[in-house]
């Protein structure tokens, strides 16, 4: 975690305190539950909570244990005992090490979850309002970076929100796959522990049992889960992307916030750069990259080894803090982003009526012309626009085929702007629902 692109909460996730505490109710929701089995004593269970829950666990004291015992859950268990007492020889029993790590992971993952989901709300939140803001605001379509047929920018925020409205959907989806917990002993068959201990940690720690297990969660569910954050900050790029063609200074049909005091260029005053949208491309790239080693993760020798652990120690905060901070920032960018609509005019207008081409097409066919003719009449006439050298209209007007099926009304009727729009609200509905 870089702590230019981390945010608290999301950080306090992975802290090695929160972490340690999430070990210990682990444990400490076992003991309960085999103490009600009769497995252990009852007051056993009740003093390990006592003496623990409150405790403010010695990162230092952990870490020189593990120097010597060269094991990291060994070494937590080493000091719950100190500070336990003789009742901690009931902690951990009928488990292995792999209960407590990878159900440990899973509520990390899961409040992470929560988070990047809060997150994606607000981008949701600030698209919305900018695409109502923008509904009917014409602007140029564009396909290959060229201009093609007239569109609203309201339609291409609303577009951005139909994509992150299924990121959500998606993120959801692998918050639930990703929520379980294995509290099922050294290799998956339950044979030192009762399956109703999973089924009380399980419960205590909001997830389900895994349906069967080796010594370790299967780990495609961990792949799905980053996988998931890798197709989020795709998304992120693209909408990016856009700003940052949006901010050009042949463009400038839109522009990220500058404040006052901002500074573009450490050698030009005059520059205003697309820094924000640029550092989510960026981002967005890390993110993507910490999903290939959660799909190689899935594949463990003979049932378990440890080639995960190492990666998983990396990606699962790294992907998470990197996502969080650049879907926050990607609302706060939405949400200023300055926009221009006479700069969308003027290079709607730049063509000289060439975005209507479509449309002449369409006409002549529907008056006899075959679509072969049709075709070459309007691109003869598009050609000489397309170098500055007349007016589309004009040309139009002049040309003895088109004039066989068009009159002049005919031709002008087909440069209406608001025939673009006629949808519009269709679409708002399908994305935005009746509001």
């Amino acid at each position: 975690m870089i702590p230019r692109y981390t945010r608290p909460e999301m950080a306090s996730i992975w802290e090695p305190q929160t972490r340690f505490k999430i070990w210990f109710e682990i444990e400490a929701h076992a003991a309960d539950a085999l103490a009600e089995l009769g497995t252990i004593p009852k007051e056993a269970a009740k003093t390990i909570w006592a003496k623990a829950k409150d405790a403010t666990f010695d990162v230092a004291r952990i870490d020189e244990i593990e120097r010597e015992t060269k094991h990291d859950v060994i070494a937590f268990l080493t000091h719950l005992a100190e500070i336990v007492g003789p009742e901690a020889r009931f902690v951990h029993q009928g488990m292995t090490s792999s209960d407590v790590l990878d159900t440990c992971l899973n509520v990390q993952l899961t409040r992470a979850a929560d988070l990047l989901i809060s997150d994606i709300d607000k981008v949701l939140a600030a698209l919305k309002k900018r695409a109502f803001e923008h509904k009917m605001t014409p602007t140029i379509g564009r396909s290959h970076g060229i201009h093609a047929e007239p569109v609203t920018f309201g339609l291409k925020l609303a577009y951005a929100y139909a994509e992150f409205s299924r990121a959500r959907e998606r993120l959801v989806a692998a918050r639930k796959e990703v929520a379980t917990c294995a509290i099922s002993g050294a290799v998956g068959t339950f044979a030192q522990i009762d399956p109703r201990v999973e089924e009380h940690v399980a419960k205590a720690m909001g997830l389900v049992p895994e349906p069967i297990s080796t010594q370790v969660i299967p780990r495609d569910r961990h792949a799905m889960y980053f996988a998931t954050l890798g197709v989020i900050a795709s998304s992120v790029e693209r909408l990016s992307i856009e700003i940052r063609h949006l901010q050009r200074t042949e463009v400038l049909e839109a522009e990220e916030f500058f404040s006052e005091g901002q500074k573009g260029s450490s050698a030009m005053p005059h520059k205003r750069n697309p820094v924000l949208s640029e550092n989510l491309t960026g981002l967005s790239r890390m993110v993507r990259a910490y999903a290939m080693p959660a799909m190689e993760n899935v594949a463990l020798w003979h049932e378990r080894d440890i080639s995960h652990s190492s990666a998983e120690r990396m990606i699962g905060p790294d992907a998470t803090v990197t996502l969080d901070f650049a879907l926050m920032r990607l609302a706060g960018l939405i949400e200023k982003l300055l926009i221009y609509p006479a700069n969308m005019q003027k290079n709607l207008d730049r063509l000289g009526g060439l975005v209507h081409s479509q449309r002449l097409l369409i006409a002549l066919t529907q008056k006899g012309a075959s679509r072969e003719n049709a075709y070459k009449y309007v691109q003869r006439n598009a050609m000489p626009v397309w170098r500055g050298e007349g007016d589309f209209q004009t040309l139009l007007k002049k040309d003895p085929d088109v004039k066989k099926h068009l009159s002049d009304a005919e031709i002008e009727e087909q440069f209406d702007l608001g025939y673009h729009f006629k949808h519009v609200d269709t679409i708002f509905k399908r994305v935005f629902g009746e509001s």
